[in-house]
């Protein structure tokens, strides 16, 4: 049979099948060793503690683009105790705006995705927070709790909280307790243990969906600005539905790897199919060829 691949052996199942749209994978050979290095080194921090903050990341000119595109589509403040009745939260970033592309991508985050989870994970959520005055401190949670495994349990997600304004004990710095990654089924409600995600703007706080950890309060008089953006294994929902979301127009602008992350991509050997084929025979011409 020309041209039809003969599959002999349901190991052959966990390959890339497809013959026009492959996997999008990271060219490692194209970074630097000093990359490399960094990645290396945040590894095997966050296998440790559960966490890493990797500081100096965007410049000034950077984090002025994402306030400008970012503070204006903000809103009211939340409607519970847990997303924050004084804290912004915007929703559905991908369709709004481009201006947090460059993190949901950034090669430092990736480097640590591509070491935890199977190619073509998935973007879960990304949202922007900002926390206002008076909030009070969020309680504390793990980010892919919503998956009914029981703990301990390799982590199902990760997630990154970037710092557009400065993270202060004062101002609302995200809390992490370390290694708690690797804690049990107990709910955990002592903050004793926690610990301030201090770091300039333009940081980011990378952590596992197993670590315990929670917005801080803001005790200061200024609003403290951050993008998150959360990632799950490509065998699991996300949070958000980017297939009702994101617009054709958004698709056809989107980078490929963030294109991959919403969703476009398949895991092997047909999870994430449309008709039976890649989604993205889906998009308007031009993004699918």
């Amino acid at each position: 049979m020309p041209n039809k691949k003969k599959i002999e052996s349901v190991l052959e199942l966990t390959e890339d099948l497809a013959a026009t749209h492959k996997s999008f994978r990271t060219d490692e050979a194209k970074a630097s060793y000093a990359l490399k290095s960094q990645i290396a080194r945040d590894f095997e921090a966050v296998m440790k503690d559960g966490y890493v903050i990797i500081e100096g990341l965007l410049t000034r000119s950077q984090l002025e683009l994402i306030r400008e595109a970012t503070l204006p589509l903000l809103g009211r403040s939340g409607r519970n105790t847990f997303e924050g009745v004084k804290t912004q939260r915007l929703y559905n970033v991908l369709e709004k705006t481009r201006a947090i592309d460059l993190l949901a991508t950034h090669p430092r985050v990736t480097g640590l995705l591509d070491r935890l989870f199977l190619p073509n994970y998935l973007l879960s959520q990304a949202q922007i927070i900002n926390i206002l005055p008076g909030e009070s401190a969020q309680p504390l949670h793990y980010d892919d709790g919503f998956y009914p495994v029981p703990r301990p349990r390799p982590p199902f997600g990760a997630a990154t909280v970037w710092a557009i304004d400065e993270f202060t004990e004062e101002n609302g710095a995200t809390v992490v307790i370390p290694e708690s990654h690797n804690w049990g089924k107990e709910i955990v409600t002592d903050r004793t243990q926690a610990v301030p995600a201090v770091m300039p703007a333009g940081s980011v706080v990378f952590f596992l969906g197993t670590l315990w950890h929670g917005g801080g309060a803001n005790r200061s008089g200024a609003d403290r600005l951050a993008v998150t953006c959360q990632y799950c294994e490509p065998w699991l929902r996300p949070q958000e539905n980017f297939f009702l979301e994101l617009s054709q127009e958004t698709l056809s602008r989107i980078p490929e790897q963030l294109l991959s992350m919403v969703g476009y991509s398949i895991h092997p050997p047909f999870m994430g199919m449309v008709n039976g084929m890649h989604p993205k025979r889906t998009l308007q011409p031009g993004k699918a060829e």
